[in-house]
């Protein structure tokens, strides 16, 4: 009888040793190995869950949850400390970027020795190899070295391999992340292809809308454990309003890692900006039609400088701009600067539509010298039980009546 699942993971548990004390030398590691202090840290703690033949599944959850350590012990790059994940079919795994690239060898030595990895014979590979190539678009360089190759051109050769080595389980983590929107578009293209010759997909991704595109289920990991399977309709919500009240939010002022642009005369510099709701408390993920306030703290560097006119800006994680304002937009006075300040836009009408967004803000001169613009400071998300379409949700509601009664002036023909 044929197996009706393609992934089984039983009560999987994982930990790693962090050492506390560094070993800088060959020598120090050996005459101290003995008396090495560390400590154990459970990544993965019972993690059970079974992943049907054909079905594409996502798994959730924040940094450190234990979601790419899970791919690896399904792809078995690693194994189990304790349970068993049980495979039925052939692996093909999307998980390190470049991982078995030969940073000398040229791409197309590449491809062979990437697909031989994953099972495929010499003349399996030479039948592939111009599909291969034509997909990943890099025909004018596929003879030089890889090393020469950008994130986005080596994301393309990797999954080009991937997907034509025809597996019956493709382990997807983060990768889709990598590229231009075109060629992203062209992958999920091709993964629904996938998807629909019987493939089983697994993927990890930080992007909920890709998953929900795609995926008839999703897997919220948390702190080493399941906390919910079910439709990403409805565990995305919870997952994003847990993430939320975390507080996922710039305390300090400091540009993180991942924030964009910034840039202006510093004369009036924003030192701080943070999302909260109606309470004040601070999160980053809210209810579609919920109010929250953005909150700019600043500190005046000039002090010649009396005035400013401050502004936000709101763009979906394609870079679309859904909305943008500023004092002087909405007829306000400029804002009367202090040494040291906060700014407060209230937003009663939050009509966006569930996704994640990008926040921008900026101070300014009246005609728009910048002292301060801060471009992708913030990320937040919005959710929603509904699942209407669009860019935004407008308030609506439908009236029904019978037939219509039959016009008086017309010809009657009963």
């Amino acid at each position: 009888m044929e197996q009706a699942y393609a992934i089984r993971v039983k009560d999987v548990q994982k930990k790693f040793k962090v050492f506390l004390d560094k070993r800088h030398t060959l020598t120090e590691r050996l005459l101290f190995r003995a008396s090495r202090q560390y400590e154990e840290r459970h990544v993965l703690n019972g993690v059970s869950f079974d992943v049907r033949r054909g079905e594409a599944v996502g798994l959730v959850g924040q940094n450190g949850c234990g979601k790419s350590t899970m791919l690896k012990l399904i792809s078995r790059i690693m194994y189990p400390d304790a349970g068993s994940v049980e495979l039925n079919g052939r692996v093909s795994s999307l998980i390190e970027l470049g991982a078995g690239f030969h940073q000398d060898m040229s791409g197309r030595e590449n491809i062979y020795i990437n697909a031989s990895i994953f099972g495929l014979k010499k003349h399996e590979i030479d039948e592939r190899l111009p599909e291969i190539i034509a997909f990943s678009e890099l025909e004018d360089y596929i003879d030089n070295p890889v090393r020469t190759y950008s994130s986005g051109m080596y994301m393309r050769l990797a999954f080009s391999v991937a997907i034509n080595v025809n597996a019956d389980i493709l382990l997807i983590d983060e990768i889709l992340a990598v590229g231009d929107a075109a060629f992203q578009a062209k992958c999920f293209n091709k993964l629904r292809e996938i998807k629909g010759r019987g493939v089983t997909i697994v993927i990890v991704s930080h992007s909920l809308g890709q998953i929900e595109q795609f995926c008839e289920r999703s897997i919220w990991l948390k702190d080493g454990h399941v906390e919910l399977i079910g439709p990403p309709g409805e565990v995305h919500p919870l997952y994003l309003d847990y993430m939320g009240k975390k507080g996922d939010v710039i305390l300090d002022g400091s540009v993180p890692e991942t924030a964009g642009r910034r840039w202006g005369s510093k004369a009036v510099e924003i030192t701080a900006v943070y999302m909260q709701n109606a309470a004040g408390r601070r999160q980053t993920a809210y209810a579609s039609g919920e109010a929250f306030d953005i909150v700019m703290t600043y500190r005046r560097n000039d002090p010649a400088l009396q005035k400013t006119v401050a502004g936000f800006g709101v763009f979906r994680n394609d870079n679309l701009q859904m909305y943008g304002s500023n004092t002087r937009i909405d007829h306000l006075p400029q804002v009367e600067l202090a040494a040291e300040g906060r700014i407060c836009c209230h937003i009663s009408g939050n009509s966006l539509m569930q996704g994640e967004y990008v926040l921008d803000v900026a101070l300014h001169s009246e005609d728009e010298e910048p002292y301060d613009f801060w471009r992708g400071c913030l990320r937040f998300s919005v959710y929603a039980q509904a699942s209407d379409v669009g860019l935004c949700r407008l308030t609506h509601a439908w009236a029904y009546a019978g037939a219509p009664e039959q016009n008086s002036g017309g010809q009657n023909n009963g």
